[in-house]
């Protein structure tokens, strides 16, 4: 805790004055990654350091979140409307306006371990300034870079003892890096900011003042917050959710991650829970039960939710509320071991408890019970609140004094018969270490009671990402888990690329991937789920489909030991422990047939499969237009769409964008001198009436450039073809 006393401000200027007087001119500024970031204040200090070339700024983060921003003039224009709409009074980050146009002076460095996938892969000062690392170590990494100013987002409440602050989405790293640097004795600046508009998260992200040595504090900092608008779901990621949700055991653990796939497997989840002959006809005609009964038998289930699910997830996403209001949401843990493997084996019934409680806690092991472990027990109602600890002593209600200890068949009568509680309370949800979603999940949050949103536990990476902490209760609480993540590409020797490219290049970051892998292999009943697209398309005239299973590759994130569930569009391959030749095979019935060959006789020639081997004819008919057809029937139904959780888009805005997603790949189809010649003859007669509106929006209506003039001709036709004009 700091030693010195909190000093409240209304001025990120007066906060910037702060720090320096404290810290010098060489300010290291860690900053939670996502939504925590404090805009103003950095904005604050990046300006100071643009004023003052004597100034050094360092900058370390991640995930540096930027408002949607078009490639082109057209997209520019197209995403107007909808940038003001939903990103109306959010704040941009100065540094990274002045990253992308590369004009960061020299006194300023960003230093990232994640970007916003495929955004930084232009960009030299991002790439050479890329930190790699686990997210359960970026505390660390962020405190051996030098920092020595801690500063994020907070939201705040008046409590009977005083001011309370929530460190709301980003409770991830802050705390163990001030952990760090209080050790250290290293001059540091501890700093809060103040936005109202966080939901207010307690248990691990709940802090008092002392935290922090700055809080700045006044309503023009009460701003929108940052919200990530819906991308739609494909038909192959349709088809990767119904596959992975078959994986999920019920009254197991999940983790899921943010984007279209793990809408999928929200979707299907919910599919399976509140419509379950429905999602059986769904898995047995696309296939799933003849290739995979089998595991998803011995793995999962298709049974809908009875007990539910409890997450564990690095990143609460939008998808787990979603996964809450369907009722699937509600398996609960406790924070003490032996009473967790007591609810999970089914011997303490949560809504009723009995004597029976404490023999079978004794007969687990468990003796003394010191302070620490009876104010668990207490608040998790083992035993009631009349109930006191006293040096060693349980004081029952009427005042007997009894030994602290389960073993003792006399301490455990007075327990039993005076001491116990009616019910366990207080249980977990989902332990989570950051949040980041749309606004209506933000709504969702706030508009749940404290008694909802205390289910919910906040808290650091180091306790979601590991087991290193409390191996003994994390085991009993992450019981049958599914930890589900999203890979690029896969070898045939089962390893799996996510963060980078064989050139070194950065697309994203290791994030918390890796430790979600390694844990999976620790825990008994554990399974890791990496999800990739079996095939990568590209735009342009001579693009051709690419495969994302490849026999071997230049760059790794999570290497061929940790193998284990591997699901594509096509199916699931399951690489735990299998060997090589098993492992080709596997992946081989999961890939792209129009890809299969070539890849079977790359392994041939490596000595990987026999010479004899020929693929299995049920796997070879892995092809898009069959996914297409597999789910018509049920898109009928009104199954499977586009947005299954809504969208911050328009129609108007998603007819118009499936447009111009066809003018680019028209543009990239015909030579530049057949649209030159084209837009040439194109004249004002040839523009429908009803394609004004759509041109003006696009600032095509009086097109000057050649360039113009061809893309207003391009989308002339496309409104043509989609019946808009």
């Amino acid at each position: 805790m700091s030693s010195r006393q909190t000093l409240v401000l209304d001025d990120v200027e007066r906060a910037v004055d702060e720090i320096i007087a404290r810290v010098g001119k060489t300010v290291v500024i860690g900053m939670p990654l996502g939504l925590g970031k404090p805009a103003e204040l950095i904005n604050a200090l990046y300006a100071r350091a643009l004023k003052d070339p004597a100034m050094k700024l360092r900058i370390l983060t991640a995930l540096s979140l930027e408002k949607p921003a078009g490639s082109s003039p057209i997209e520019s224009a197209f995403l107007a409307p909808f940038v003001e709409r939903v990103f109306g009074g959010v704040p941009d980050l100065d540094y990274m306006t002045a990253l992308r146009q590369n004009r960061l002076p020299p006194n300023v460095e960003v230093c990232e371990f994640f970007f916003k996938p495929g955004s930084s892969m232009g960009s030299t000062h991002a790439q050479q300034h890329y930190i790699s690392s686990n997210y359960s170590h970026a505390a660390r990494d962020v405190f051996n870079q030098g920092c020595n100013v801690a500063a994020q987002a907070v939201c705040k409440r008046q409590a009977p003892e005083g001011t309370r602050y929530s460190l709301s989405c980003n409770p991830d790293t802050g705390p163990e890096l001030l952990d760090m640097l209080r050790a250290s004795g290293r001059p540091h600046v501890a700093l809060a900011a103040v936005n109202q508009n966080l939901p207010y998260m307690y248990n691990g992200a709940e802090v008092g003042p002392e935290m922090f040595d700055i809080v700045v504090d006044h309503a023009r900092y009460t701003v929108p917050l940052f919200s990530t608008p819906k991308l739609p779901v494909t038909t192959p990621d349709y088809h990767i959710g119904l596959n992975a949700s078959a994986l999920i055991r019920d009254a197991g653990t999940l983790q899921i991650g943010i984007g279209a796939l793990g809408d999928a497997i929200v979707h299907a989840a919910q599919l399976r829970h509140r419509n379950n002959a429905v999602y059986r006809n769904a898995l047995k005609d696309c296939g799933i039960l003849d290739r995979s009964g089998e595991l998803i038998r011995e793995v999962g289930g298709i049974e809908p939710f009875h007990k539910g699910l409890y997450g564990a997830t690095e990143m609460f996403v939008d998808g787990f509320m979603h996964l809450y209001k369907s009722g699937i949401l509600k398996r609960k843990v406790y924070d003490f071991w032996a009473l967790e493997q007591l609810v999970n084996e089914g011997k303490c019934d949560p809504d009723r408890l009995t004597p029976k409680v404490l023999d079978d806690l004794e007969a687990l092991g468990v003796r003394v019970i010191r302070t620490k472990d009876f104010e668990t027990l207490q608040r998790h109602g083992l035993f009631n609140d009349a109930t006191r600890y006293d040096q060693g002593y349980i004081v029952a209600p009427d005042g007997e004094r009894t030994i602290a200890n389960v073993a003792d068949p006399k301490s455990r009568r007075c327990m039993g018969e005076k001491c116990l509680g009616q019910r366990l309370r207080n249980g977990i949800l989902l332990h989570g270490a950051f949040f980041l979603g749309p606004r209506d999940f933000y709504d969702a949050l706030k508009a749940m009671g404290e008694d909802e949103r205390q289910q919910i536990c906040m808290t650091g990476v180091n306790h979601i990402n590991q087991l290193d902490e409390n191996p003994r209760l994390y085991k009993q609480q992450r019981i049958h888990a599914r930890f589900i993540n999203t890979g690029i590409m896969v070898t045939l020797s089962g390893a799996v690329v996510s963060d980078g490219l064989a050139d070194g290049r950065v697309v994203s970051g290791v994030g918390g991937q890796y430790n979600f892998v390694a844990m999976a292999h620790q825990l008994l009943t554990g399974r890791s789920i990496l999800m990739i697209r079996s095939v990568r398309d590209k735009e342009g005239k001579t693009a051709e489909p690419t495969s994302n299973v490849v026999f071997n590759y230049g760059h790794i994130t999570i290497p061929r030991h940790l193998r284990d569930i591997v699901v594509t569009e096509y199916g699931i391959a399951d690489l735990l422990s299998k060997t090589d030749n098993q492992i080709v095979k596997e992946l081989l019935n999961v890939t792209d047939s129009r890809f299969q060959e070539g890849l079977l006789e790359q392994a041939k020639r490596a000595g990987k499969i026999e010479k004899s081997y020929r693929i299995p004819d049920r796997f070879r008919q892995n092809l898009p237009q069959r996914l297409e057809d597999m789910l018509k029937p049920y898109r009928a139904q009104g199954l499977f769409p586009a947005f299954p959780f809504g969208t911050d888009l328009t129609d108007e805005e998603i007819r118009l964008g499936k447009v111009l997603k066809g003018v680019k790949a028209a543009a990239g189809a015909t030579p530049k001198w057949r649209l030159a010649l084209d837009a040439w003859r194109f004249k004002e007669a040839d523009i429908p009436s009803g394609a004004r509106l759509y041109l003006d929006w696009l600032k095509l209506g009086r097109p000057q450039t050649m360039q113009d003039k061809v893309a207003r001709m391009l989308v002339v036709r496309q409104l043509r073809s989609a019946g808009m004009a």
